[in-house]
């Protein structure tokens, strides 16, 4: 939001400087992002009125203009705008003044013709980005009189950061009243007295959506001239708060908006037919809206309508049909509460965000509406004249817009601030923010402003407390809680080491959202659970929760892909949402990994090759050694819909459990993510770092013995289950059992393979013998013959 100080100004005598101003509001929780400064102009810039223009003899494009400055005789002044005119005031740039621009002005003369001054535009002036003709002031302006100070010229625009539950400060009077607390400084009266009611012609109010719309108030205004310029003033302060200028109507309604902060709506009242209606929209309806869309409605969306059909989309944005032109004569101005339930995600439904549905979605005063009509119609009346009718204020006593009382205890206000305020002062604090108190033996009962919808439990009342009386008078206090040292634990955070892990592999992590496009779950893997889905999604791309962490990780990795990042590699550690079997979900932390690209980035030394399946299950067993899970799970043929057939290995625990899955993305979904050759991996975190604490084992003083053994076992027993084997008959002696060969050619059969095994034979206690050695070697032999169905290769 932006808020000119000139116009704070009119409503608080605050005294500060832009600077303290906006620290000020900053404490109190509206963050000022910045300041921007108009710069005044030096020197003699006045207000001018052209008494006499004519032709230049030897220039078709220059005016000739007499324009008296205010002193004893009027200068001459030569013009090349078009739209001077006799009778105009425009600001006046004399000899010596220094525009906000930078240029100087002199006395010159201009094509023989002398000239002492300058009649400016608003862009000399450093009011408008781009020059449109003269800038014409208020025919009231007294000729002489400081430009500088008529508009406002040094003025000061503080750029709010609004937050959502503060909706009462988006408006003029809503900071003005934070400042008026925080200050102690009193508001000026600024209630505009009832216009006098000039014709007896009232517009029919008919409220079929309460619940939604409990108070609606109307007033039409006949004999106006829309054609009318908007006064200067009215017509910057808008433009410095960040609006543009269309006509008196428009900016009349779209000033009291900005003042007071109840959006307004004015229709045309010859295309009126029958009465206005606030109802539900019905099915089929549909409606072109200001910005020139047409829009289809749907049955939950709250519209103002008359008999021919839908005007407006309730507290968005009003239609085409009635819109005000020029040329209209007779409006009808319109101001209602609608409830922050019936306006919330409508407008993002179709794609706007405007003034109105900003301010009606997170609440509006409900006491507003007539204020807000006799504010437009004094000020229209006063740009385009016009005769006023009676305000029509139709209110539904059955859906009263009620703010309970809260109570605060003294205790508890202590307690949480750590600072003791006097019982005077927190009762003064409250009711400067407009609250009803009520002093209790413990406490306060306070009652909110309507305009509060954020008040709601005692903790919403101690941070008005605080940050009235100043977040920075609350002092550090040491905290005084015994300490007790826990016993220092040998192992180190797992978590820890496995990002450690990954990141000195060369892995990047990244963080990707929690919700999914459901199209891309449901293509890896993800099952359907309504649970799931989302009432509200920022966008039909994020409507699901996540049951994996690979389509996020997958995105992240196509995106940089398509930046010409030729090996990527990403991590992610975070929250999904497993479906069960019986239904539900459960929410889990897992680990997870993808990666693109090369085995190794770009050398002279090997040439380039792509990454396969066993890099990716390097990368795993390394994970799971640091937390000792090595020895508790087998990688097993798995299958899943999102990874390649005979290309995917579950981790599974002693247990028979499933822990996480790794493998290479399908080729189908390969192609159409165009992502080929993605290996991908996940695993619960839970086990991953489930450590075991290491137990000491003496370095033998006794010679090892190697012995090598090749046995032909069937093609289809994977080497894990022959280490398993192994493993299972070894006694305390076998120091190690791997794998160095696995020949399938030409002397074996198709259906067999030969696996060369190397185990590693020492005691602790003793030199081992022959004898010893040959004794574990028949134990092992025995065990793959009996389980595998092996032999010893000859």
């Amino acid at each position: 939001m932006k808020l000119p100080i000139s116009w704070l100004s009119e409503w608080i005598e605050h005294g500060l400087e832009a600077d303290a101003l906006a620290q000020r509001l900053t404490l109190l929780g509206l963050e000022v992002d910045g300041i921007d400064t108009i710069a005044a102009s030096t020197g003699s810039v006045v207000v001018g009125k052209v008494l006499e223009t004519r032709r230049h003899p030897d220039a078709d494009r220059l005016t000739l203009c007499r324009v008296d400055v205010g002193g004893e005789v009027p200068v001459d002044i030569v013009c090349g705008a078009p739209n001077v005119r006799t009778g105009g005031h425009y600001p006046t740039a004399l000899p010596g003044a220094r525009l906000p621009v930078g240029v100087e002005i002199r006395a010159t003369t201009l094509r023989g013709q002398p000239s002492a001054g300058m009649l400016c535009s608003g862009s000399e002036l450093g009011l408008a980005d781009q020059p449109d003709g003269l800038l014409e002031l208020d025919s009231g302006c007294a000729p002489g009189a400081s430009v500088n100070e008529v508009l406002a010229l040094g003025d000061s625009i503080l750029e709010i950061n609004v937050t959502p539950n503060r909706a009462d400060c988006l408006s003029v009077a809503g900071i003005a009243r934070e400042v008026a607390a925080a200050t102690g400084k009193a508001l000026r009266q600024r209630a505009s007295p009832p216009t006098r009611t000039a014709n007896h012609s009232r517009v029919d109010v008919r409220v079929d959506a309460a619940a939604g719309c409990s108070r609606f108030a109307a007033r039409i205004v006949r004999g106006i001239r829309n054609d009318a310029p908007t006064p200067a003033w009215l017509r910057e302060r808008l433009r410095r708060a960040g609006m543009r200028t269309i006509n008196p109507v428009v900016d009349v309604t779209n000033y009291v908006c900005m003042e007071l902060g109840q959006p307004m709506h004015a229709y045309d009242l010859g295309r009126l037919q029958g009465a206005l209606q606030a109802r539900r929209a019905r099915n089929g309806e549909s409606i072109q809206l200001l910005d020139g869309r047409t829009v289809g409605l749907d049955g939950d969306t709250l519209v103002i309508a008359d008999d021919a059909g839908p005007l407006g989309m309730a507290g968005i944005m009003g239609g085409q049909r009635t819109a005000v032109e020029t040329e209209t004569r007779d409006i009808c101005f319109e101001a209602a509460w609608f409830a922050r339930e019936a306006i919330a995600g409508r407008a993002r439904r179709h794609g706007l965000v405007t003034e109105a549905s900003i301010r009606f979605e997170r609440g509006v005063d409900p006491t507003l509406q007539a204020t807000a009509i006799e504010r437009a119609t004094e000020l229209l009346v006063a740009i385009a004249g016009g005769e006023a009718g009676p305000i029509c204020d139709r209110q539904d006593p059955a859906h009263p817009v009620l703010r309970e009382p809260v109570r605060l205890r003294r205790t508890r206000l202590h307690q949480v601030l750590g600072l003791a305020i006097d019982s005077e002062k927190v009762g003064d604090v409250l009711r400067s923010l407009g609250m009803t108190v009520a002093t209790e033996a413990g406490g306060w009962l306070a009652t909110p402003p309507a305009a509060r919808f954020d008040i709601e439990r005692e903790e919403d009342l101690i941070e008005e407390v605080a940050r009235v009386v100043g977040y920075d008078s609350i002092p550090s206090t040491p905290g005084r809680s015994p300490v007790h040292p826990a016993a220092a634990d040998e192992i180190p955070a797992a978590r820890d080491s496995l990002v450690a892990a990954l990141i000195a592999r060369g892995y990047q992590e990244a963080i990707t959202y929690s919700f999914v496009e459901p199209g891309l779950a449901s293509r890896l893997g993800a099952r359907p659970v309504p649970e799931l889905v989302l009432s509200n999604p920022i966008s039909a791309d994020l409507a699901v929760m996540r049951q994996s962490l690979w389509p996020g990780l997958l995105k992240a990795l196509g995106g940089n892909l398509a930046r010409q990042q030729d090996r990527v590699r990403l991590f992610e550690i975070g929250t999904r949402f497993v479906a069960e079997e019986s239904g539900g979900y459960l929410e889990d932390q897992s680990l997870a990994f993808a990666i693109a690209g090369s085995r190794y980035p770009t050398q002279w030394g090997t040439p380039s090759e792509s990454g396969d399946f066993y890099d990716a299950k390097a990368v795993v067993e390394a994970l799971l050694q640091l937390s000792g899970a090595a020895e508790r799970v087998q990688f097993l043929p798995a299958e899943h819909p999102a990874l390649h057939p005979g290309r995917t290995a579950a981790l599974v625990d002693k247990s028979g459990n499933t822990q996480g899955l790794l493998g290479e993305l399908h080729p189908v979904h390969a192609l159409a993510l165009e992502l080929p050759g993605v290996l991908l991996f996940e695993c619960s975190l839970d086990f991953l770092c489930r450590r075991h604490r290491p137990a000491y084992v003496p370095v033998s003083r006794f010679p090892a013995i190697h012995r090598d053994i090749a046995v032909v076992v069937p093609r289809e027993v994977p080497a894990a289950a022959i280490l398993q084997c192994v493993r299972q008959v070894a006694t305390s002696i076998v120091q190690s059992a791997r794998i160095f060969d696995i020949y399938t050619g030409r002397q074996m059969a198709a259906s067999e393979k030969s696996v060369a095994i190397g185990l590693i034979l020492q005691d602790t206690s003793r030199t081992l013998t022959v004898e010893d050695a040959d004794d574990i070697l028949g134990k092992v032999i025995g065990a793959l013959r009996r389980d595998l169905k092996a032999r010893i290769r000859e």
